[in-house]
């Protein structure tokens, strides 16, 4: 096989409470790359869509996981990676994880699988530092294995899948950028010990909803006490937005990754389509454009078609 074409589908890192270990992956929108084999080494990016995408490998977040791929394969063969993006890059719902991770899944899939998941996400984790500088997996992780996945570690890698309820999503993406490693920046260096206690507690609270179908718990859980005071700064209406979709029967949601998208759990689509409604309400009053998804939770992942 020479050639193949993936989705990569959007996620939502964090989960509100769990920074950087928690991860869910969306059914849409999602990414599509075709990736072909080539018979000589390096990689090369094209797009598709007008986005302006580096064109140098190395500084591309689905160019730099192919060359770790690569380096390790040590094989005289190379990849062309076409990407058709439908996932705005800072639109904080994994752009970057999804072109890293498609690429990678892609590459392996031509290659007749010699690679793991999880050895598929420590390659995808270098695009990740090229875009935020910083190796995460909140993204990247279930974007590769679908689903809910708590990350307990990086190094080594250590990625659990979560089973969950069905879940519906309503997600809106007021169209302003927030950069991921501009929305590092602002963050704390120190928390106080109550507030990580807390926090601690919603992390826990929220796994053990999701794996006891316990949507009360999930709404009770869905609540950060360390980043979202700080990181809700940079979206307009983000107080409204997450105060009246929680009225208008959301189970709770908050920033998606690093913003400026905002999320929201509900447990059928009738009330996420009354999410959907209260959300663009409030952009339009604002005088904000914005994009809407109403979606449910991607249980495969990358998916070759």
């Amino acid at each position: 096989m020479e050639k193949v074409t993936i989705q990569a589908p959007a996620t939502v890192a964090n989960l509100v409470c769990g920074f950087d270990v928690l991860g869910m992956a969306l059914e849409q929108p999602f990414d599509i790359m075709e990736v072909r084999l080539l018979d000589e080494p390096g990689v090369i990016i094209t797009s598709k869509d007008g986005f302006p995408l580096p064109a140098d490998p190395a500084k591309n977040t689905a160019g730099a996981p192919l060359l770790e791929m690569l380096e390790e394969l040590d094989l005289p063969i190379g990849f062309e990676v076409i990407i058709t993006k439908q996932i705005k890059p800072g639109s904080g719902i994994g752009s970057s994880a999804a072109s890293a991770a498609g690429a990678v899944v892609a590459a392996n899939h031509l290659l007749g699988n010699p690679f793991s998941k999880e050895d598929m996400v420590r390659f995808a984790l270098f695009g990740e530092k090229v875009a935020s500088g910083v190796k995460h997996a909140d993204n990247i992780a279930p974007c590769i294995y679908g689903g809910i996945t708590l990350i307990r570690s990086i190094f080594p890698l250590d990625i659990i899948s979560i089973p969950a309820p069905v879940l519906h999503v309503t997600a809106v993406h007021p169209q302003i950028e927030v950069r991921t490693a501009d929305a590092r920046q602002i963050l704390r260096k120190q928390v106080l010990l109550k507030d990580a206690i807390r926090q601690w507690g919603n992390i826990a609270g929220l796994v053990a909803g999701f794996m006891k179908n316990d949507y009360d718990l999930i709404g009770r859980s869905l609540e950060d006490v360390i980043i979202e005071p700080v990181r809700s700064m940079l979206i307009p209406g983000f107080d409204e937005v997450k105060e009246k979709c929680k009225a208008a029967g959301a189970l709770g949601g908050g920033i998606s990754g690093s913003g400026p998208s905002i999320f929201m759990l509900s447990r059928d689509h009738s009330t996420a389509l009354a999410v959907e409604k209260t959300m663009q309400e409030i952009y339009t009053r604002i005088g904000l454009d914005h994009h809407t998804y109403v979606t449910t939770i991607n249980h495969q992942g990358v998916k070759i078609i």
